[in-house]
């Protein structure tokens, strides 16, 4: 991790001459402006918030929290900075410095008073935050806590975000997320200023959001009759009382969720897939695709062919009817269509395809998909909104006003022609890879690797981009994948801490902060600990790898030294992660040595290979071995019998994970 080995090196000298540690504060995302000041502010019982009419609802936010931790009453009265008393908080939605725009805000912190100015409500629920972070870690627990010493030390704070657009997009068509656990999504995506909410609602697996007109979407489309995808049935509570697995959102529900994201400057952008992904509508209305059907939500029944047929009239006006309910339900300007990974192989032996094509002119079936996308996105342009669509919206030619979510290229072409594009890209944003080249057995997930250091490496500016053409770059999304992720829990180990990461490359200006990012992160961790947020914690330690010139034809015995500092009694596991080669490893059995005498023995068939590492079969690469006890000065170290799958060509790293600290008997 290349930038944190630079950490301690220099200190961020302020304009006041004063030095100031960033990790100090712990703030992420890095404000614009820091200068220090002399003193604390101390939070009292008799604490009050001023606030002016238009900040009221940040007033009331920021007072709910204080009450929730430490007991005071913390009233809010609407008035004017100026009758602010010593020894209280003010929040004014107006009197910012010009050019910190609508999300930028000033917040100082004195001894005697705080006063938290923009332009906009939206800047004052940020600075909110950024106050919030100044405050103990303790202040997002949840209840009431005694003993704390309440100190916000003096600050002045001039801040802005580097993007208008700093994304979170939860995949909840895979698995079903109440709305109890999107409203936790949104606060954990206020607390690090991210201001939109991508829901992607419909997908092969599932139809999720309520559509009066075609009430089969959410009878049939919304369930299946089983988790999939490897899962425990047991690792989600998404089950219907007949026991089949799923649910939806009420149209009730979404105005909820709706109303409490914008109580948070949180905009939510709806994702209705198509003309692709969707097997759940078709499994409802199979009259809307090329065959006719019968399409099943069963994953093993070809649920990845769902794909609409342009050629049926019928199509365009299901979907402008869909459309039409969910104009109603999100006041956002932005509708998501999805358009990516498109099958044609329908539309090519289509009948009413082929008219359509001949009768429109178009060449080709990626004409055909620019055809589909375009006659949608003139739909919700005539409704006051704006079209958003993955990458492959490129193919055949993008909508007019049409905005690229570029996912896997494509972004600088579309700025360089005039449209605007979010950054998303699956190299640097997709949550739903691993976070360590470990790959413990209790955590599945997409076979690629995205670390943090790579996270908060992530320049959304891409290259190639015709000068001023970087205005087209409206921000950054990180997206969380839920195929292997069924459960609150799991979404937030997977998110964290690589959103803290994501959230500062959306909100502040690369700069000499960047090194102290893993610093000021153990205090972001210690916040998301008291708000009770999993995040994940690698335990396990590297302690060799392997490569092709370690491998022969035949059977391999390959040796490792455990570390003696990781050395103490119980279950120990062994982890063999490929990393790239031709070939797979075969893994016949490993054991754990003790001054070269076998003391424990695992042996079954593993194998780690690109292939196995796509859907993980836990036990395939990880190895369990039980130290009874540790003698005094003996030496340790694993062994295992492996040899190449069809040749020598791999690579890999190995883990060891200690056992847990033994409990005190």
């Amino acid at each position: 991790m290349r930038f944190f080995c630079a950490l301690g090196l220099f200190c961020l000298l302020t304009t006041t001459g004063m030095a100031l540690s960033p990790d100090a504060l712990g703030l992420i995302p890095w404000p614009q402006t820091v200068q220090p000041g002399r003193g604390v502010f101390q939070l009292q019982p008799q604490l009050r918030i001023f606030s002016d009419p238009s900040a009221r609802e940040s007033a009331e936010y920021l007072a709910a929290r204080l009450r929730n931790v430490t007991g005071y009453p913390v009233p809010v009265e609407v008035s004017t900075p100026a009758n602010t008393n010593q020894g209280n908080i003010s929040l004014s939605a107006s009197g910012s410095q010009p050019g910190l725009g609508g999300e930028g805000y000033e917040l100082a912190v004195h001894p005697g008073e705080i006063r938290i100015q923009a332009a906009a409500p939206a800047g004052v629920f940020y600075g909110v935050q950024t106050l919030l972070q100044l405050l103990p870690p303790e202040i997002f627990a949840a209840g009431r806590l005694a003993g704390v010493a309440w100190r916000i030390p003096a600050v002045r704070i001039a801040d802005q975000p580097r993007f208008p657009w700093r994304g979170y997009m939860l995949d909840v068509s895979r698995h079903f997320y109440d709305k109890q656990q999107i409203k936790q999504t949104l606060d954990f995506m206020a607390w690090h200023k991210l201001n939109v909410f991508h829901w992607h609602l419909v997908d092969d697996h599932g139809w999720r959001i309520e559509i009066k007109r075609y009430p089969k979407l959410t009878q049939i489309g919304a369930w299946r009759k089983e988790i999939g995808f490897d899962l425990a049935a047991n690792e989600s509570t998404a089950y219907a009382p007949d026991g089949r697995y799923g649910g939806f959102y009420t149209q009730d529900d979404i105005r909820e969720v709706v109303a409490y994201a914008q109580a948070r400057h949180i905009t939510i952008v709806p994702e209705i897939e198509m003309p692709g992904h969707s097997t759940a509508a078709l499994a409802a209305y199979p009259e809307l695709s090329c065959s006719g059907g019968p399409f099943s939500m069963d994953l093993d029944a070809g649920i990845f062919k769902g794909i609409y047929c342009p050629g049926n009239a019928q199509t365009f006006k299901f979907l402008e009817d869909v459309l039409t309910e969910v104009f109603q339900l999100f006041p956002g300007e932005y509708i998501h269509v999805g358009g990516d990974e498109v099958p044609k192989d329908n539309w090519k032996h289509c009948e009413k395809c082929q008219a359509l094509m001949r009768a429109e002119g178009l060449k080709n079936e990626e004409e055909l998909q620019s055809y589909f996308i375009r006659r949608i996105g003139k739909f919700v342009q005539a409704h006051g909104r704006k079209l958003i669509g993955w990458s492959e919206i490129l193919q055949g030619g993008l909508a007019q006003n049409a905005t690229v979510m570029d996912w896997n290229g494509g972004g600088a072409e579309a700025a360089n022609s005039g449209h605007d594009v979010v950054m998303a890209s699956q190299e640097f944003t997709y949550l739903c890879y691993y976070q360590s080249l470990d790959r413990p057995p209790q955590l599945k997930a997409a076979r690629r690797y995205l670390p943090l250091d790579k996270a908060y490496a992530f320049d959304p500016i891409p290259a190639g981009l015709k000068p001023g053409a970087e205005t087209h770059i409206l921000g950054v999304e990180a997206c969380l994948w839920t195929v292997f992720f069924a459960s609150l829990h799991e979404e937030e180990t997977m998110t964290f801490p690589r959103l803290c990461a994501l959230a500062e490359v959306a909100w502040s200006l690369p700069g000499p902060q960047n090194v102290f990012f893993s610093r000021r992160l153990e205090s972001q961790l210690s916040r998301l600990d008291q708000a009770g947020i999993a995040y994940w914690q690698d335990h396990a330690v590297k302690i060799g790898d392997w490569k092709p010139a370690q491998l022969g034809s035949a059977t391999n015995v390959l040796e490792w030294e455990v570390p003696p500092q990781i050395v103490t009694p119980g279950k120990y596991r062994l982890s063999l992660n490929y990393s790239q080669g031709k070939q797979e490893l075969v893994i016949h059995y490993a054991v754990l040595l003790e001054n070269g005498q076998e003391l424990a023995r695992d042996t079954h068939e593993g194998l780690a290979g690109a292939g196995y590492n796509r859907v993980p079969k836990a036990r395939d690469w990880n190895y369990f071995l039980e130290l009874p006890a540790v003698k005094p000065d003996a030496k340790y170290a694993v062994r295992v019998s492996a040899s190449g799958n069809g040749g020598t060509n791999s690579s890999g790293v190995v883990f060891l994970e200690p056992p847990p600290a033994q409990a005190k008997k």
